[in-house]
């Protein structure tokens, strides 16, 4: 009897424990993603005057011209920063957009595993078309919220 009220209680605590990163693919929009790019720009009010810290490793502005490859298949892939004046940087990453439009993704160090790292970032994804798309990340600047938007190109 203690066996069927255990396995009962943790049945609903599992069934009814849910993430905002639901992990429902939108295949399509991978598939989109995939390939080789290029930030081509970062954007956001203020940018003039408040410094934004993306991806908890350098100033956003160092994050253009920062290459990304993105591998749809496996969800897998890499980015690197190479913008002089700004730490050199490269990671394999894993990625995955949702069916509510989020991109998620963990950087990883060299030879991880994904399912070890407990940290990640959620993303917006807009404007998908073949040679470009954008990651638009909601953040708090003062009391308010505001938008910045890392334009991708595609790179040939």
């Amino acid at each position: 009897m203690r066996k069927i009220i255990f396995i009962s209680l943790m049945s609903v605590l599992f069934f009814s424990c849910k993430t905002n990163t639901a992990t429902k693919l939108d295949n399509k929009a991978e598939v989109a993603m995939k390939g080789n790019w290029v930030i081509a720009s970062v954007n956001y009010p203020g940018s003039d005057y408040i410094k934004v810290n993306s991806f908890d490793l350098a100033d956003s502005q160092c994050f253009v011209g920062s290459t990304w490859k993105f591998v749809s298949n496996n969800n897998k892939g890499d980015m690197a920063l190479t913008k002089m004046g700004c730490p050199a940087f490269s990671s394999p990453i894993t990625w995955f957009v949702n069916k509510d439009g989020n991109f998620v993704m963990k950087v990883l160090n060299a030879g991880e595993k994904a399912k070890k790292v407990r940290e990640g970032y959620v993303l917006r994804v807009s404007n998908v078309t073949e040679n470009s798309f954008q990651l638009v990340d909601n953040i708090s600047v003062g009391n308010s919220m505001t938008d910045v938007v890392y334009q991708f190109q595609r790179v040939n």
